[in-house]
């Protein structure tokens, strides 16, 4: 079968099962769009800005355990997708990006939207290529996804010039992928398990943390059996949230600069701590050097061998896919007689308990003035915590994740590791397309939203029935919070003036808008917009000013250096 490039890159899509492509035509991928016009298995989500497709896209991802695919043309087109691609990448989510390039003969010859794709990209992928000759689309365009969805995922770009994709050669897709220099492990050392395993069952002070590999490779369920079977404390961190149910017993809350009491103090004092598909960053773990002062065992499982020692120094490291090294574990440990020592056991939770009595989440409410907190307290009962969330990137953030409690895996969407404003719309127009029956919410903040606010042009023409969950203080939250706490209260240019109407912007668009000022009025206002089923709804929150999120680690600081409240100031 003799195909053109543009085709081929098409057939590609068709091959790999793709749903949803999310894009921006330009003229150097006009070919590849006049092929995707040509047929109708792969649909086109047509956004307003390149950044917000890759944004769709990676939201897709997230939602899904699938490859999210954007398409944008060359040199701007290009450039915009940049930032969504470093999103991506830094939170290891599985992509890949194909770009129009301008005809390789005028490669290097700065012509009119012209831009070194690769060059720039390298640094923000997995990996990435430069398709010259139109019989290696195919074979190239397999490899992307190959790699994009294996070992530790990542975005993959496959950046292809006009003349390229205008050129015709016979179609194969390859069944099967062999590349010498990727064997990513999955499966752990079984000796190193069984190391590991006996450090847990000795240990008086054990503690299970993980991270968004857990979430990555769909091991929730596996590390519920482990946990439990174990009776051990367990924390998830931002981009593990849902990896293990908020509400059970076990579970501490999130670790870190914003993380509860319980879940640091019981980090830092562990005897044994097992890390799983987990980083040990600075937002989790605060200052290294502070985190080594207190003797434990660190067990650290996760795919990516490079991940493994390099911030804190690990005792039992086990590299493989978290799903299947969890599976491992729980095979050894049912074949195992042994079991922790109970009254060990008991005496830590007995302490735990006691760090959890200082009730380190409590806020103050008001009658007069809504609280952030609030508002999240009230989305999660209005959805019967049941929502797909999405999340910009601030204090609204914070709140989201503090105060939804994650029962599930893959519904808490947000950038952690590059912390992006804008991704929350994008995120949930991802989510939406990929569970057009779910509630979707977005929960953001009057500065992010702005960011990609023109998707709501998008989420008109394609119907998507997102609710949207401003909260409105007027201010860029964190950097006003930081501003207060360690700048001496020198609110430099983080006050937001000159704001637009919200709900009326809402309604320019199409789309429904309420403004709520009222703390009475807010589940009201919930259950009237989850009760649209097929409308967007923009709900305008104006919460307090200057409420800030504690608990609080200062960069800098140790794990057990918090801030609880104002009055630790």
């Amino acid at each position: 079968m003799v195909l053109s490039g543009a085709e081929i890159v098409i057939r590609c899509l068709q091959e790999e099962k793709v749903e949803y492509v999310f894009g921006y035509p330009g003229g150097s991928v006009l070919f590849i769009y006049d092929a995707l016009f040509n047929q109708d298995q792969v649909r086109h989500v047509l956004v307003r800005h390149e950044q917000a497709a890759v944004h769709a896209a990676d939201g897709f991802a997230r939602a899904t355990s699938k490859v999210g695919v954007a398409l944008v043309t060359s040199g701007p087109g290009a450039t915009n997708a940049v930032t969504g691609i470093a999103t991506a990448y830094c939170d290891s989510i599985p992509m890949v990006i194909i770009s129009g390039q301008v005809p390789t003969a005028a490669i290097g010859q700065d012509a009119f939207q012209e831009v070194d794709t690769v060059g720039i990209t390298r640094p923000c992928v997995k990996h990435n290529y430069l398709v010259k000759d139109v019989r290696d689309i195919a074979s190239t365009i397999r490899k992307a996804f190959h790699l994009a969805r294996t070992g530790r995922p990542g975005p993959v770009l496959v950046d292809i010039p006009k003349d390229v994709s205008m050129q015709k050669c016979e179609f194969e897709y390859p069944a099967e992928v062999a590349m010498r220099s990727y064997n990513p492990v999955l499966k752990g050392h079984q000796g190193q398990i069984r190391k590991a395993l006996q450090l847990l069952l000795e240990a008086r002070r054990p503690m299970i943390y993980t991270g968004g590999g857990v979430v990555l490779s769909d091991a929730a369920e596996a590390l519920t059996k482990l946990a439990r079977a174990l009776g051990f404390p367990i924390t998830n961190t931002l981009m593990g949230l849902g990896g293990y149910p908020a509400s059970d017993r076990q579970y501490l809350g999130m670790p870190g600069m914003h993380g509860t009491y319980e879940a640091n103090m019981a980090m830092h004092y562990c005897d044994v701590l097992l890390a799983v598909g987990a980083r040990f960053d600075d937002r989790v773990i605060g200052n290294p050097a502070h985190f080594a002062e207190e003797p434990r065992k660190i067990i650290h499982v996760d795919i990516d061998p490079s991940s493994i020692s390099k911030r804190v120094k690990v005792d039992v490291p086990i590299v493989g896919d978290v799903n299947e090294v969890l599976h491992q574990f729980l095979q050894q440990l049912d074949a195992s007689p042994a079991r922790p020592e109970p009254d060990a056991l008991a005496a830590w939770w007995k302490q735990i308990e006691e760090w959890r009595r200082r009730d380190c989440m409590k806020y103050k409410h008001s009658d007069e003035i809504i609280k952030p907190q609030f508002v999240i307290q009230k989305l999660w009962e209005v959805t019967g915590g049941d929502a797909i969330v999405t999340s910009d990137v601030g204090q609204h953030q914070m709140w989201a994740a503090q105060y939804y409690r994650f029962d599930q895996p893959r519904r808490w969407l947000n950038s952690g590791g590059l912390g992006t404003m804008g991704v929350g719309l994008p995120y949930a127009m991802g989510a939406q397309f990929a569970h057009p029956g779910k509630p979707v919410a977005c929960v953001t903040g009057e500065a992010s939203i702005q960011m990609c606010i023109q998707e709501l042009s998008t989420c008109k023409q394609f119907r998507l029935p997102i609710k949207i969950c401003n909260l409105n203080n007027r201010y860029l939250g964190m950097v006003r919070q930081w501003q207060e706490l360690f700048h001496g209260g020198r609110y430099s240019e983080s006050y937001m003036d000159s704001l637009p109407d919200f709900a009326r912007l809402a309604e320019a668009y199409g789309h429904v808008g309420l403004r709520v000022e009222k703390p009475g009025d807010v589940e009201g206002a919930l259950r009237e917009a989850f009760g649209r089923k097929d409308d967007l709804v923009f709900l305008d929150f104006q919460v307090d000013q200057t409420e800030n999120v504690y608990p609080m680690v200062q960069g800098g600081k140790g794990l057990t250096d918090m801030i609880l409240s104002s009055e630790d100031l």
